[in-house]
């Protein structure tokens, strides 16, 4: 059995060092990243339990963004979005006035965060190809 898990690089919590590695210390520090946490452990339990028969892969990423170019799925919550793009989407299409930033006292030129992002376009193709 194939089994694709797709957790998230929250696991790590704060990081010891970047960039982040799969060897870094896992420390998870919110209730989502715990629960990610904790189904990686009993998949790598059940792994282990019969390796014959578990075949475990687990896909740690942050952020996903955007939408598939059909526009069935993506990136169009309901109420206050939870993270930036949405934020940057409203903008563009005029249902916000303004991208508020916030925190400028990162170790960045600008003193902004950065973040890494990945299309869910992308995420999709990386967890299909990892059922090969």
């Amino acid at each position: 059995r194939n089994f694709v898990f797709s957790s998230s690089a929250t696991v790590y919590g704060e990081p010891e060092r970047l960039p982040l590695k799969e060897d870094c210390r896992l420390k998870a520090m919110s209730p989502y990243g715990r629960t990610k946490l904790f189904i990686e452990e009993i998949l790598r339990d059940c792994h282990a339990s019969d390796p014959d028969f578990w075949n475990v892969l687990i896909l740690r990423y942050f952020n996903p963004i955007g939408a598939h170019p059909s526009g069935r799925i993506g990136e169009d919550p309901q109420g206050v979005p939870n993270n930036l793009m949405p934020f940057v989407a409203q903008v563009c299409v005029g249902r916000r006035d303004k991208l508020s930033v916030f925190g400028d006292d990162y170790d960045t030129p600008d003193g902004t965060g950065v973040r890494d992002y990945i299309h869910v376009v992308d995420l999709a193709k990386g967890h299909v190809a990892a059922l090969d």
